[in-house]
């Protein structure tokens, strides 16, 4: 009986809800509907009659629409549409159509739920968008309106600006893709997160891309001109069944080449060399970048040296990047939100350097809870905690220290650096206050250190330190400013006590105080224009040594001390020609000026500068400017987009550079120093153009580019042979003017998803040198073009990752690469009674090839929500197969002979295991 009472009620509600449903769809259509896409035909529907349809993108992708309706019901219309692609749809008794593939959807809602919910909105503290807001299932599917229909109803578009930030944090996406269905046009969201977007008004599905990670949509109705903010996921669980891809990606959408961005979520799928993901090693993956070996501080991108590449740590310059002789980055992996690396078209707000620039934004805290991580290694170990001190006010503090002496005893018995020590420490302390929506402070502090020691006599330490308050400012939705004001140290001190005689102290200091002004406006939906000014004041220490106790016998010797400042003034537009053509171009205006006080030495004009010829010296006082240099820099960058999933690039940019690094090694050493352009020593200037292809096969699962680069630099230093790098005033007397010269070309193929991904990319590429043929003196090789320390001409690099399951996963790194150039002494002579060596032209031959394979493996732990940390762990070998790469090869006399070495750093598989954790 009862069963029979339940089955009546369900058919008298199914009864009644035809009724009521058929009802609400008395209002007919009509209409030829031929081959349209089911966007397009919801539009004609909305137009034509009072419905309004809900529905997701992914739901009706690939659905065309071909029926003809004549005075049709609208449920019967839909059926015929619907059914075959197994969609359903609901009508509510306000003309609203809901669509849902898995059931029909239940609209019994109550009546002011909207409006309950707009009032919600406007009692939020973000008003223009769900930034705030909780119900996120809820931002996704309602309908916003965006902008006033009464405000020039004339005009056919509107203008969207907007937002992006992180659900979790609060923190800004940059990089994000801005598009909509059926519309060519694009944006990409800035530093801050802005983004603004041209439609024409009416209904928009608005898609939110941030490629490797997440994605978001809003279903709009724009009205006019008007302000969208968005947060969006920080993470995704990944479902087998489900497969989410964005129209284009960036790599083919944005104007610049050479550009690599690195996410944190990318980052974190790399090899976990060592124990933990490293920035450093992510950028040397990369084609067209490359290290001279193990042990080696710093990169070298496309033919330049490692000091032409300038780095930035939250706008900060970082002179020394790495710890541990090269095997650590000096940036803590837990507090990295973004890495961008412009290998040619370089914005028109960077100048300083010849070859690259490498952008690191850290995190600047969690506004919603506090929570923190860390990881515990055989090596390192780290923590950070972020979170909000107030309902405006944000922090994040990590550190990182090192106790790594028992890797000394992996090196070989007879190595004379296995008594070696090493030590390091780092902190990063960042803050953010928002006391409004259109103000934003910040303060960003970063220290280091670095503690080592090759044999039991001498010791070495540098340390990097940065400080910088910046404020941005939306001055309206079209301008926004952005102010920093920073101070940067980098230091080194060596010390020898073992032999109290010799026993001395040597200290070098440089640092630098920064001011910079940059502006973006939105001059139309054609012209996006960037203008600033930077000021840097440097003040350098080249070095003072001074004896160590009161038995040593080495004397006080100091280098004038240099200042200099360096003013640049900019302007640059991005102009959207038509939806295929963008192009990205600017100019840059560099006044250098060289102050005192300091002495400089004089010579007979266009004559050997020796000692012999030096006529005397000219004194400045305090502030007087010695001497200027001034000139241009142009920036242009082109794409053309052939499709959706293809674009060709070509840029051209010329950069000036008036800080010089002394060194004679192929890598940055912690005894080298810096000198700042005299009237000796001219700026470094360089050019390059580079053109690319780019193509994404598979709905983007699948990105290849193709580039070709070719740079001509002049002014470059080298030295003569025996020169003093270290305490000499007189340096001109040692320096060579050079010029050089690089080419070479780069492919790359990677896969985004799927369980095996990763990428494979080749570079063919050759960095040469001649000394100056306006010189006066010595000429390197008889004024021939020989290879520079870093020519590697061939380079393979694979980086891959498989996803055993959603725990468990593995990386494998394998990297091959042409030998470096090295000196040989080929013959011994004899020169009045005594045997001499006599050595090859410079560079002139090859040291063994470079081959090394690092595997990693990644254990995460169960997915409960509720414990009190979630951990991982990382394990792997680096060097796997045990290969001696070669680091150098030196020579030296035995019993009469001429022996040679070869060094290698590490010669051994080298294991390692790292605990991770969150909370």
């Amino acid at each position: 009986m009862t069963k029979f009472f339940l089955s009546g009620i369900f058919i008298f509600l199914s009864l009644t809800f035809q009724v009521f449903a058929r009802q609400t769809d008395q209002e007919r259509v009509s209409g030829i509907f031929s081959g349209l896409s089911f966007d397009r035909f919801a539009k004609m529907i909305e137009d034509q009659s009072a419905f309004r349809l809900y529905y997701l993108s992914e739901d009706v992708e690939g659905l065309v629409v071909n029926v003809n309706a004549y005075e049709s019901l609208i449920s019967d219309l839909l059926q015929e549409i619907l059914s075959p692609a197994g969609i359903y749809f609901t009508i509510d008794s306000q003309h609203r159509i809901f669509l849902s593939k898995e059931r029909p959807l239940s609209v019994n809602l109550r009546a002011d739920f909207f409006n309950r919910q707009k009032q919600d909105d406007a009692d939020s503290e973000n008003t223009a968008g769900d930034a705030g807001s909780k119900n996120r299932n809820f931002s996704k599917n309602r309908l916003w309106e965006v902008g006033d229909g009464s405000t020039r109803p004339e005009r056919a578009n509107g203008t969207i600006s907007g937002r992006v930030t992180s659900f979790e944090s609060g923190e800004p996406i940059i990089g994000a893709l801005v598009y909509t269905s059926g519309q060519e046009a694009r944006s990409i969201t800035d530093e801050s997160g802005n983004y603004v977007i041209t439609l024409p008004k009416g209904r928009h599905t608005l898609i939110f891309q941030n490629f490797g990670a997440y994605q978001e949509q809003r279903q709009i109705n724009l009205s006019g001109d008007g302000r969208l903010d968005v947060a969006m996921d920080d993470n995704i669980i990944s479902l087998s069944e489900v497969t989410v891809t964005s129209e284009k990606s960036a790599n083919i959408e944005r104007p610049e080449m050479g550009l690599a961005n690195i996410t944190v979520q990318s980052l974190k799928k790399l090899p976990a060399v060592l124990g933990e993901v490293d920035v450093l090693r992510a950028v040397l993956t990369l084609p067209g970048v490359k290290t001279v070996g193990e042990a080696s501080a710093g990169f070298n991108v496309r033919g330049g040296a490692a000091d032409q590449n300038l780095i930035l740590y939250n706008e900060a310059t970082v002179y020394n990047p790495t710890h541990l002789f090269g095997m650590f980055s000096a940036f803590n992996p837990d507090m990295i939100e973004s890495v961008d690396l412009y290998k040619a078209g370089i914005p028109v707000q960077f100048g300083g350097r010849l070859s690259s620039v490498l952008d690191v934004k850290s995190k600047f805290g969690n506004k919603e809870k506090i929570q923190g991580g860390g990881g515990i290694g055989l090596m390192t170990s780290r923590m950070y905690v972020e979170g909000p001190l107030s309902a405006n006010t944000s922090f994040a503090i990590g550190g990182r220290g090192t106790y790594s002496n028992w890797l000394f005893g992996f090196l070989d018995e007879d190595s004379e650096f296995r008594d070696s020590r090493a030590s390091f420490h780092d902190l990063n302390l960042n803050f953010k206050h928002s006391p409004d929506p259109n103000n934003e402070f910040r303060l960003s502090a970063y220290w280091s250190q670095d503690a080592f020691r090759f044999d039991r006599d001498t010791s070495f330490n540098y340390q990097n330190l940065n400080i910088n308050v910046g404020w941005t400012h939306y001055f309206n939705d079209k301008l926004e400013g952005h102010f920093h004001l920073g101070h940067d140290q980098y230091g080194f001190g060596i010390l020898s006590e073992q032999d109290p005689l010799n026993a001395f102290r040597f200290g070098f200091a440089m640092d630098q105080s920064s001011w910079k002004n940059h502006f973006t406006y939105e001059l139309s939906d054609k012209h996006r224009l960037s203008f600033g000014m930077n000021h840097l004041f440097y003040n350098l220490n080249p070095g003072k040594q001074t004896p160590q106790g009161p038995e040593s016998i080495v004397l006080n010797e100091r280098v004038n001390r240099e200042k200099a400042l360096e003013s640049a003034f900019y302007i640059g537009d991005e102009f959207e020609v038509n939806p295929k053509l963008l192009i990205n171009y600017g100019m840059r205006y560099v006044i250098y000026n060289y102050l005192g006080p300091n002495s400089i030495n004089e010579y007979p004009f266009n004559s050997i500068r020796t000692e012999d010829t030096k006529t005397g010296e000219s004194s400045y006082g305090a502030g007087e400017i010695i001497n200027t240099y001034h000139g241009p820099e142009i920036r242009i960058s082109a794409r053309y987009a052939i499709d959706n999933f293809t674009s060709v690039k070509a840029g051209f940019n010329t950069m000036r550079q008036h800080l010089h690094m002394l060194t004679n090694t192929a890598a940055i050493a912690p005894t080298d120093t810096w000198k700042l352009s005299d009237p000796y020593l001219m700026p470094q200037t360089g050019r390059q153009f580079a053109i690319g292809y780019f193509k994404n096969f598979k709905n983007n699962v699948i990105e290849t580019s193709a580039e070709v680069y070719y740079r001509n630099m002049q002014n470059l230093v080298d030295f003569r042979s025996g020169a003093t790098l270290i305490l000499n005033n007189d340096l001109e007397q040692d320096v060579l003017n050079t010029r050089g010269r690089a080419y070479g070309i780069e492919l790359m193929a990677k896969k985004t998803q799927g369980k095996l991904n990763g990428w494979i990319s080749y570079t063919y590429s050759r960095s040469l040198l001649q000394t100056n043929p306006e010189e006066w003196g010595e000429q390197v090789n008889s004024g021939k073009w020989y290879p520079s320390n870093f020519d590697q001409p061939h380079d393979i690099m694979l980086a891959g990752n498989f996803e055993f399951t959603k725990r468990i996963n593995t990386s494998l790194n394998a990297n091959y690469s042409t030998g470096r150039p090295i000196t040989y002494p080929v013959a011994k002579f004899n020169y009045n009674g005594s045997e001499r060596v006599f050595y090859s032209d410079r560079n002139a031959y090859r040291i063994l090839d470079y081959f090394r394979v690092d595997l990693s493996f990644n254990i995460e732990g169960n997915h409960k929500i509720r414990k009190l940390a979630h951990a991982s762990w990382s394990l792997g070998i680096y060097n796997i197969l045990g290969r001696a790469n070669p680091y150098s090869v030196y020579f030296s006399p035995v019993n009469g002979n001429i022996q040679g070495y070869q060094l290698s750093i590490f010669a051994r598989p080298i294991p390692f295991v790292t605990y991770n954790f969150r909370f």
